[in-house]
């Protein structure tokens, strides 16, 4: 943010000086121009004449006696201000639950902004099926019978050379994806029509 100034030109004087001697040893001159003692403490001013600011500013350097890495880290910083930041997710975003949302008048829905239902947990009988065929809980039947269909070509005893191991994990995906088969086609006969 820019300081309002009354200065009329960037070289003028000071409105805000305090009427003093320069501060560079054996000058005479009103001390009229400021200059940061340190770069600790930036609002701490030495006031020096026309003169000897220019010469101050000359051989001022603000990364003096700091090593490279503390250098690449202060600008690091200066990018947010000097104020701490966190990855977008963590520390700084509270979860809000769904629950302790109430949309009585159903503003969010008409904007198309309802939250996706929150995850529920797999019936207990269908989690080992699940876990066979490496899918997760909510799933479709559309889903189950494509991770059928990729496993069992990948486990298929023709495909494998006859391999046992192979011949008896396909053996298992078949019974899980019947499992899952059952609990669909079970759900589907008890919805109302």
């Amino acid at each position: 943010m820019m300081r309002p100034t009354n200065r009329s030109r960037a070289w003028a004087p000071d409105p805000d000086a305090p009427g003093r001697l320069c501060d560079m040893p054996g000058c005479d001159r009103d001390g009229e121009y400021r200059a940061p003692k340190s770069r600790d403490n930036l609002r701490d001013y030495h006031w020096f004449c026309l003169d000897h600011v220019r010469a101050y500013n000359a051989g001022w350097d603000y990364y003096k006696g700091m090593s490279p890495g503390q250098i690449e880290a202060h600008m690091r910083a200066d990018v947010s201000w000097q104020r701490p930041t966190w990855p977008l997710g963590r520390l700084g975003g509270a979860i809000i639950e769904d629950e302790a949302i109430v949309d009585k008048l159903d503003i969010l829905g008409a904007a198309g902004l309802n939250r996706p239902a929150p995850r529920q947990s797999a019936p207990t009988a269908l989690r080992e099926p699940l876990s066979t065929l490496g899918l997760a809980w909510p799933v479709s039947l559309a889903q189950v019978k494509s991770r059928y269909k990729a496993l069992a070509k990948r486990h298929h005893p023709d495909a494998n050379g006859g391999d046992r191991k192979a011949e008896e994990r396909l053996k298992t995906i078949n019974l899980a994806y019947a499992a899952l088969r059952a609990h669909f086609v079970g759900e589907a006969a008890m919805a109302p029509s």
